[in-house]
């Protein structure tokens, strides 16, 4: 039983993270080249804070509580947003000391 919930989170994972747009947005940052993107992405976030509010005073003026999924969802994704501007901050000074150490030993040998 353990083992089909472990293969089943496997595959629900590898499906959104190929499908689903903010992971696909995501993954293109994390790359070297995308590193520069990740604090302006963070403006991202709005949009989808935006949306949960509207959600929530639709829920408010008696709408389906079901909709509290899609705020789920939305302030969700504007953490992933949030979250991706610092660590591609300090992911692309990582790189850029470490390619300045090669640099610098290329250099002097």
């Amino acid at each position: 039983m353990i083992r089909q919930l472990w293969t089943l989170s496997i595959h629900t994972r590898a499906f959104l993270r190929r499908y689903m747009p903010t992971n696909i947005l995501l993954d293109a940052i994390r790359t070297r080249r995308g590193l520069k993107w990740g604090v302006p992405t963070m403006l991202l976030a709005m949009p989808y804070l935006v949306a949960a509010s509207i959600c929530t005073n639709l829920i408010d003026n008696g709408a389906p509580e079901l909709l509290y999924l899609v705020v789920l969802l939305c302030v969700w994704n504007a953490l992933k947003f949030l979250w991706i501007g610092p660590v591609s901050l300090i992911h692309l000074m990582l790189i850029r000391t470490r390619e300045r150490r090669t640099r610098l030993a290329e250099s002097s040998a």
